[in-house]
């Protein structure tokens, strides 16, 4: 006999449990938001690895994925809009894990141990972001509590 799955609410009653929800959102969104400032502090060099790996309009994909990790890290980290916030994050993450660091095609070890590095990142930022987009319907424990839904 196979188990009924449920779905309960979120639920952050233990102790500490909100605490360490907001802990989780700060590093996972501050750091997102940081890596995001890193593409305006140096969009030059950026945009030349995003023509390297065949993007049309380089320095504006630069500018714009910035954008989104900034807002979306800030949204998370904040609670503001959570489901736009991780939603963007995730899509971002998968996308960005595919077409820019595609270890798989890369003749060089050394390069090739790199990008599968910073692939391998951005699948586990976009499950942490899948995982908050899971939850951004309910409330969170010390957040703005703004949003869409």
């Amino acid at each position: 006999m196979i188990a009924e799955i449920t779905t309960l609410p979120l639920q952050l009653d233990t102790p500490f449990a909100g605490e360490l929800f907001l802990l989780g959102r700060l590093l996972f969104g501050a750091t997102l938001a940081f890596m995001g400032l890193n593409h305006f502090m140096d969009v030059d060099t950026m945009a030349g690895y995003a023509e390297f790996k065949g993007l049309p309009a380089p320095r504006f994909s630069v500018i714009a994925s910035g954008t989104l990790l900034v807002l979306g890290g800030l949204g998370v980290a904040a609670g503001a809009y959570p489901v736009v916030a991780a939603g963007g994050l995730a899509v971002f993450l998968l996308v960005s894990a595919v077409t820019m660091h595609d270890f798989w095609s890369v003749d060089d070890p050394e390069e090739k141990q790199s990008e599968m590095t910073s692939f391998l990142k951005n699948l586990y930022g976009a499950g942490a972001a899948l995982a908050l987009l899971a939850v951004g319907g309910s409330a969170w424990p010390y957040a703005v509590g703004i949003g869409l839904f």
